[in-house]
């Protein structure tokens, strides 16, 4: 691991080149990640995927029968320490599991709320004593949590709950009094993780309710889309009183626990749709071999290869940039407690380090797991739409991630806005690069010899897509200053340049250092793969910053600017229809996905 690699900040891929050596790519998990992964399908096999019509039809009590057995196979305390009954693994295994799990419905949105904000506050920010009565019982799924956040009219603007939280005239307890809508496993959690205003304050603060205190009632479950069989209820606070002790944090210091607990939500939910993705897909590969049409295979058509492919394609780039995060994460976490600070606090600190990555994977993963969802109907034709065939349930259930831990448009506004906060602070040094790029834009473009080696054509290109990405990003901060959030357009425009940068980065590393391990013609497929993504992305990319561009520059500052954007996202001609085929031919004689 380079020194470099060791200092890397959030978003500084923009900025800096990464080596593809050190980067953790999915094809070297270890044999007890492996381990952990095939208990999960197997889990998954035996338990979930034969009783998903019982699941989506809420029978009594198999939802959390369900979580107890996971919990006897210790899956619910992957990321609980070896002190309260966990394993105590690191953030990239923690992502694996997520991933693992993540093609079991709604099961793994009642695993992934358990696990992930139902605990993970507790964990992060409770006391001593907090973590000793709580983790050990939710580690095991004697206890089953949930996490209480938005409230009827708040929705994205969580700051805004009503739920107030009174100091009773003794001093012992909190009087709290409220209602909470949207609450996964709110049906049947006997931890509530709520969040309240004290007083008039300005900001939430944060409690551990135990259902056993009372004044809880809940309305019946919510009908929905999909994830039928997630719990889903209102919750209602009448006088319930909760003990000092149970207080969480700080005072109005909910808000960052929320912020901070939603940035492990993303990153993981990018997880789970990455496991949702690898099922679709091995499902349409082998009904599209198995199903005949004017006497031959679907398979054999173009068409169907050209949706097979782009599903492996989005599918791969999801896990490439995944757990490119992860290790990133791990190592400024390792970093932080190297240097003096406590475990639970590096861990937060490295999460939030890696906010802005954790945005770009919700907003691709969940996309990316619409998009697979949506063509695994296709393929599947009239079966597709119909509920005895398994693409139903898929299209259904994935709609919501879009929605979940903050819509796609907030994440989008939240990649920009995080960005730029980070480098009005100094924090990063965007301004510099965006300067030399239009510095760049009036000089003569470099026509040099082409370098015939392998990978250096997608180099160029890359480094070509961040100075779009700069350009257009620099331009509109200095051209709206603080006007930038207001022109919500402009901003998403701008988010969805950055997310194709990462995205295609990834890959590339990840394609490159498998060639370095396993050689060239052992990653043909591979290879294809990358260069389809590629090709697309800088479409993607072009398309978005002449949008951007339109919207707020006008006359030679515009001329100039798309003439920048076409130069730095010009591509050599390629053939992406028989590179398609080359990834679809391998996946389909492989039945199943297999990148």
């Amino acid at each position: 691991m380079s020194e470099q690699n060791k200092s890397i900040k959030g978003g500084e891929f923009l900025i800096k080149e990464s080596n593809h050596n050190d980067i953790f790519i999915a094809e070297n998990w270890d044999e007890e990640q492996k381990m952990m992964r095939d208990t999960c399908y197997d889990f998954l096999t035996a338990e979930v995927h034969p009783n998903l019509d019982r699941i989506d039809k809420m029978e009594e009590g198999l939802m959390p029968s369900l979580l107890d057995k996971a919990g006897e196979l210790g899956l619910l305390g992957i990321s609980i320490p070896e002190e309260y009954g966990g394993f105590g693994k690191d953030f990239n295994s923690s992502l694996l599991i997520s991933e693992a799990t993540g093609s079991g419905h709604s099961f793994a949105v009642a695993l992934s709320a358990h696990t992930g904000i139902g605990t993970l506050p507790i964990m992060y920010y409770g006391t001593t004593a907090q973590k000793s009565k709580y983790l050990t019982d939710l580690g095991s799924g004697v206890k089953k949590a949930c996490y209480c956040l938005t409230e009827p009219g708040s929705g994205s603007d969580a700051n805004s709950g009503k739920t107030k939280a009174l100091l009773s005239s003794d001093g012992t307890h909190y009087v709290l009094n409220g209602q909470k809508m949207w609450i996964t496993n709110g049906g049947f959690a006997d931890i509530f993780i709520v969040f309240a205003k004290i007083d008039d304050d300005a900001n939430l603060s944060a409690f551990i309710v135990e259902k056993e205190f009372g004044g809880i009632s809940l309305n019946p479950e919510e009908e929905k889309m999909g994830i039928k069989g997630s719990s889903t209820r209102q919750v209602f606070f009448n006088d319930v009183k909760v003990p000092v002790e149970n207080f969480l944090g700080e005072r109005e210091g909910g808000f960052k626990i929320a912020l901070n607990i939603l940035n492990i939500g993303r990153i993981k939910l990018a997880a789970a749709a990455l496991g949702a993705m690898k099922t679709i897909g091995s499902q349409a590969i082998n009904y599209a071999n198995e199903r005949v049409q004017f006497g031959r295979s679907i398979s054999k058509y173009g068409a169907i290869k050209h949706k097979i492919a782009e599903q492996a394609i989005r599918t791969y780039a999801t896990e490439s940039a995944l757990y490119r995060t992860g290790l990133n994460i791990d190592q400024a976490t390792s970093a932080l407690i190297t240097g003096g600070m406590e475990d639970e606090k590096a861990k937060l600190a490295g999460v939030e380090e890696f906010a802005v990555e954790a945005a770009i994977l919700k907003v691709f993963g969940s996309e990316s797991l619409d998009y697979v969802a949506d063509e695994g109907v296709q393929i599947y034709g009239g079966m597709g739409f119909s509920a005895d065939a398994p693409m139903d349930r898929s299209y259904r259930d994935s709609r919501i991630n879009r929605i979940f831990e903050g819509t796609n448009e907030i994440n989008r506004m939240l990649i920009v806005d995080m960005l730029v906060k980070r480098a009005m602070k100094g924090k990063l040094d965007l301004l510099g690069p965006a300067q030399a790029v239009a510095k760049e834009l009036m000089s003569i473009p470099d026509f040099g010899a082409e370098d015939d080696a392998l990978f250096s054509a997608e180099g160029k290109y890359l480094a070509n897509f961040k100075k779009a990405a700069l350009m257009t990003a620099g331009a509109a901060v200095q051209k709206l200053m603080m006007n930038l959030g207001k022109e919500q357009e402009i901003v998403m425009n701008i988010s969805d340049m950055i997310i194709q940068v990462y995205v295609a980065e990834s890959f590339f590393l990840r394609v490159r250092k498998l060639v370095d391990q396993n050689g060239e013609e052992a990653c043909a497929v591979k290879i294809a793969a990358l260069k389809t993504f590629i090709n697309d992305a800088a479409d993607r990319i072009n398309t978005a910053g002449k949008t951007a561009i339109n919207s707020f520059a006008e006359g030679d500052e515009a001329r100039m600017m798309l003439m920048g954007i076409k130069r730095f996202t010009k591509v050599a001609p390629f053939n992406s229809k028989n590179s398609r085929r080359l990834v679809a031919d391998y996946l389909i004689a492989e039945n199943k996905y297999a990148l």
